[in-house]
């Protein structure tokens, strides 16, 4: 609570009078109006003691600059406020906090110096005072406007003391309500001190309505900008705010040039890089339109992204192919036993180089198809070494999105480049060997055919100028040695695969299994195991069990970890105390890995209506039974076994082969017509089709009409026609292999295959094995149904 006689205001005589003065600075303070004031110079310190000692008055007036410190009288406006100091408290040691109202306005005449503060000479400015019930009609008006004008300014806003607003819309004097709204207003000192020298009220409310209106204005329309976008303006006035103190944070770190620095990288970057003069002058622009972004706008970031991007890709950085071409074959030999075929095609690709110094034709796309585990993609790996590049591998099972090769447009969120530029980046150079891992297994859905996508990069006259979406750049990709592996090439589409040159790899036979396991597998297995060389010794006998027992697939990543299995076992020996050296032999096997999966067909006695067939899938080659009976029926043939349509047209042709021989074979052809025939192919989950099994089948149904037992030592390939001509097949070193993993030697073949089959398939492997090539069904009876099968070269051979 303030005393009575604190609040009570002094009488004010009339002329002149003298008081402490005290300069304000950017603040206007108008008759009738109560304002705490902040009192910091020592001269406007000591005014307000004086003030206080005496009446408690003081001579409040305006500065014209509010940064001159000690004001002569040149500085001063000439009409400022007499006030009633109501209360004075220190805040600091040099400051006092005070409580002054407005009384009346007065006129600097002159001012001194009083010791360390200033007394002023004022007179009194009488005021004239209208009375409400008497003002003319015009002034009516603007008190009225005045009043409306703000109640808008509130209803838009506008913060204002309720009870101030109340008594602002009783009070009808024009100069008392202009005075009073003057304080309120949001204007410049200078425009509140015009208010405070018009004396006359009615000026001073037309002025005060002016500055009123003006205000209300500007209200409405920031009212209006934030009901059209005031979210947006919202948070675009909040990250400006937190942006402008993050760039205040900054620069008092010294950090504010980091922007500077960073584009001054990227064009030191852009100018050692060797682009083209079309991308140079892209990437330079889109720098410059950078530099111009605020550096934590989104726009920016998506820029920044994009130009980290071209500037890190290798557009002039490549590695220098070696040329030694001993060298090169020292490593591929090293790294991957047999494989001849895909080796010399390296030797003579870094022939053609060497010759050439480097400038001839972009090397052709590879494709090796195998069975699982042959080592398709590690002699990818070695290939690059024993070039001297670098090497990228692309898994590209599954992909169904042509996106992920392409890239992505910038337009979208979280957009990146394809799968190719990746690559490219992640080898540093434009040279490298990336690896096109299962690129028969890619998918096509409504996201696009990523195999349509990959038909520009794997063209040789193409993809000098391929285009990635992200980038946007033309890139050079006839350095990249591209190669593909597939386990099957049926599911790639043709025109891809017309784009590649296709090396089959075959799955490997026991002898060559042995060799890999003794010189490949265990030298790496077993430090992986904790042993060293010559602690573990393998006999062959017992690699030869692992392999027919445990490991028969083509490929060794099996045998591989069945080896993996015993040197577990044997590592778990030697921490309970056995002594070392461990020698694995055949008859140890069984304690390692358990019971066999080793069934011999051979050893199978010969049966009515089955036979041994041969197939190729993309795990390597299969034996397939195929069985047939008979029983009473209307002559229907029924098939049965997941067979695809190729196979049940080879079973019919097969049939009515049988038919037109009926009389040669002693057939019956009327029992034909009541009988109904099932041909049966086990492993009914299996899908199977194509046109090998012709063979099989038509031996199977001459067995099952003629009662005649089929050896199972014999497997048999071949497509047939009505006529009994037996027509080549694929797959046949795959299919021999499979017949020899199961303890099949004699195997049947169409004889135009002969010279393939000779060629591809390795001598150990034909040394044991009898090869009997036919043209005919009737060679293959001959052979089948004999008490003794010759081998290979003998008369059986034709």
């Amino acid at each position: 609570m303030i005393p009575e006689d604190i609040m009570k205001v002094p009488e004010i005589p009339t002329g002149t009078i003298e008081l402490p003065m005290m300069p304000l600075r950017d603040l206007v303070v108008f008759p009738t109006m109560v304002v705490p004031l902040f009192v910091g110079r020592g001269f406007s310190i000591r005014a307000v003691e004086e003030a206080l000692k005496k009446d408690r008055l003081i001579f409040l007036v305006l500065q014209k600059d509010k940064a001159t410190e000690t004001p002569t009288i040149e500085d001063l406006y000439s009409v400022g406020t007499i006030a009633h100091v109501i209360r004075s408290s220190p805040i600091e040691e040099y400051r006092l906090k005070i409580l002054v109202q407005g009384i009346k306005r007065g006129r600097l005449l002159e001012y001194t110096q009083k010791g360390d503060f200033f007394t002023a000479t004022v007179e009194i400015i009488q005021e004239q005072e209208l009375e409400p019930e008497n003002l003319p009609k015009e002034v009516k008006a603007y008190v009225r406007s005045v009043k409306e004008h703000l109640e808008t300014a509130v209803s838009l806003g506008k913060r204002i003391i309720p009870d101030l607003l109340m008594l602002i819309r009783e009070l009808e004097e024009p100069g008392r309500l202009a005075d009073l709204v003057a304080s309120l207003l949001d204007v410049k000192s200078s425009e509140a001190q015009k208010v405070l020298e018009t004396v006359d009220p009615v000026k001073r409310i037309q002025l005060v309505h002016q500055f009123i209106q003006s205000e209300v204005g500007l209200l409405e329309v920031q009212s209006k900008i934030r009901g059209v976008a005031r979210e947006r303006i919202e948070k675009e006035q909040k990250e400006y705010f937190l942006r402008q103190q993050l760039k205040a944070i900054l620069e008092e770190l010294g950090e504010g040039d980091e922007k500077r620095a960073e584009i001054e990288e990227y064009r030191k970057k852009l100018q050692k890089l060797k682009l083209p003069k079309e991308a140079k002058a892209e990437v330079e622009k889109q720098i410059k339109r950078l530099e111009k972004l605020h550096p934590e706008s989104a726009e920016a970031g998506v820029l920044r992204t994009w130009v980290e991007w071209v500037l890190d890709l290798p557009w002039d950085k490549s590695t220098k192919d070696r040329y030694d071409l001993e060298k090169a074959r020292e490593v591929l030999d090293r790294d991957h036993y047999n494989l001849e075929k895909v080796k010399d095609r390296i030797i003579e690709y870094l022939a053609v180089k060497k010759l050439t110094k480097g400038k001839s034709q972009p090397v052709q796309i590879l494709c090796f198809v195998g069975p699982p585990g042959v080592g398709k993609t590690s002699l990818g790996k070695s290939i690059a070494e024993s070039l001297g590049r670098r090497f990228v591998r692309i898994s590209l099972g599954g992909i169904r999105d042509e996106a992920e090769i392409r890239g992505h447009r910038r337009t979208y969120v979280g957009a990146m480049p394809g799968r190719i530029i990746q690559a490219v980046k992640q080898a540093g150079t434009k040279n490298p060997i990336i690896m096109l891992d299962e690129v028969d297994k890619l998918s096509l859905s409504f996201q696009g055919d990523p195999s349509a996508a990959l038909l520009e990069v794997l063209d040789p006259e193409q993809n000098k100028h391929f285009v990635d979406l992200y980038i946007g750049l033309p890139f050079d990709l006839s350095d990249v040695f591209f190669i593909c592996t597939a386990n099957r090439v049926d599911t790639i589409p043709r025109p891809l695969l017309d784009r590649m040159e296709v090396i089959f790899l075959s799955g490997y036979s026991e002898e060559e299994k042995v060799f890999i396991a003794k010189n490949h597998l265990l030298p790496k297995l077993l430090p992986e195991h904790g042993f060293k060389e010559g602690e573990v010794l393998f006999h062959e006998d017992a690699l030869l069990e692992v392999i027919r027992g445990y490991a028969r697939e083509s490929g060794v990543r099996n045998l591989q970890r069945q080896i993996s299995t015993i040197l577990r076992k044997l590592a778990l020996k030697r921490l309970k105390g056995e002594t070392l050296p461990f020698e694995v032999k055949a008859q140890d096997i069984k304690s390692f890995l358990g019971v066999s999966k080793r069934h011999m067909l051979s050893e199978e006695k010969p049966m009515v209506g089955v036979a041994v067939g041969l197939a190729w899938t993309e795990v390597g080659g299969e034996i397939m039974l195929i069985e047939a009976t008979k029983f009473k029926g209307k002559g229907n043939l029924i098939l049965t076994g997941s067979l695809g349509d190729v196979m049940k047209e080879s079973a019919q042709a097969a049939l009515s082969y049988i038919k037109s021989k009926a009389e040669e074979y002693h057939i019956d052809a009327d029992l034909l017509s009541q009988i109904d025939i099932h041909i049966h192919v086990p492993e009914g989950a299996v899908p199977k089709d194509g046109p090998s099994a012709g063979v099989t089948i038509c031996v199977a149904l001459l067995s099952l009409l003629t009662g005649k037992k089929v050896r199972t030592d014999v497997a048999m390939t071949g497509e047939i026609t009505l006529r009994g001509r037996v027509l080549p097949v694929g797959g046949l070193k795959e299919k021999i292999l499979a017949a020899k993993r199961a303890g099949i030697y004699h195997v049947i073949l169409p004889s135009k295959n002969r010279e393939e089959v000779l060629e591809d398939l390795p001598e150990y492997v034909r040394d044991k094995m009898n090869l009997y090539f036919v043209d005919n069904l009737e060679e293959v009876f001959g052979i089948i149904f004999s008490k003794e099968v010759e081998k290979v070269g003998d008369s059986s051979d034709s």
